[in-house]
């Protein structure tokens, strides 16, 4: 974006920068692990997963000979009918959770997703939309001379600089999120082995829930966009039209940061706010 004007172009990169990475944030929440970078990583993922499943298979019967070892306190409890279908069913469930882990991940993530669907499309466009330069300041600014836009140079650097930290500390963020969701897929059939024994089961359950978890942060992350696009409905005012540019400027990208901080300390807090929604 050139504009000729070295102070307009600083701000006007910003915004910018600040629209392109709220796109991708959309983008990235409604993209599905399979079609992400064409599929690469998710074929690999595939391949681990399925790889750690024999490992599964032998931890599965580890576990349940603990856990009946643990249950019972004599071998003749395990002839007793009851006992003996109770510990055929824990196996059986186990085992149908490795072998199925794939669709049962996959599952969660997918009704997950409809629950973000479901918030976004409330929001219509709101999530993609921009921020524009007053005019007012593009007039103060293209009416400065030559010394008096040094310090607004300095002024919009210091500004545009910070916006696109905020910007790449959020979109970190959210890429964060994503590729937990591989790791968790990938090691799944270990902690989902857990499931065979009664003590440990807890261990597969505390696993669901924490998957279950960051998949939710989507749901956060798209709230915390929502009510951001409140703000940025309303830009910040220019109150003081006779202000210097300088001062004109400084006030606008202060106000426009603090809002920005706003959605950035929510996106950072998602996963602290969904620990606190499930329990864990």
């Amino acid at each position: 974006m050139n504009t000729g004007n070295w102070v307009l172009d600083n701000l006007l990169q910003a915004l910018e920068t600040w629209r392109k990475y709220l796109s991708e944030i959309w983008a990235l929440l409604t993209t599905s692990p399979q079609s992400f970078r064409g599929g690469t990583i998710w074929n690999i993922i595939l391949d681990i997963h399925g790889g750690l499943k024999a490992v599964a298979y032998a931890l599965l019967v580890l576990f349940f000979i603990v856990g009946v070892v643990r249950a019972t306190t004599d071998y003749r409890d395990i002839k007793r009918p009851e006992q003996a279908l109770k510990l055929f069913i824990r196996f059986a469930v186990a085992k149908g959770v490795i072998t199925y882990s794939m669709d049962l991940l996959l599952a969660v993530f997918s009704i997950i997703q409809g629950v973000i669907s479901r918030i976004a499309g409330s929001a219509g466009s709101a999530l993609t939309g921009g921020i524009e330069l007053p005019g007012i300041i593009e007039q103060k600014v293209l009416a400065c001379s030559f010394f008096e836009s040094i310090p607004l140079w300095i002024v919009s650097l210091i500004g545009s600089l910070l916006v696109t930290v905020l910007s790449f500390v959020m979109i970190l963020t959210v890429y964060g999120r994503f590729f937990s969701i591989y790791m968790y897929t990938a090691i799944a059939p270990i902690p989902l082995s857990t499931f065979a024994g009664e003590g440990t089961s807890r261990i597969g359950v505390q696993f669901l829930k924490s998957y279950a978890g960051v998949c939710l942060q989507g749901a956060i992350i798209v709230l915390a966009c929502i009510i951001y696009s409140a703000y940025a409905a309303s830009p910040p005012a220019v109150s003081d039209t006779a202000a210097s540019a300088a001062k004109m400027v400084w006030s606008y990208l202060g106000e426009l940061i603090f809002n920005m901080l706003v959605l950035v300390g929510a996106v950072k807090m998602s996963e602290r706010l969904v620990k606190e929604m499930i329990g864990f």
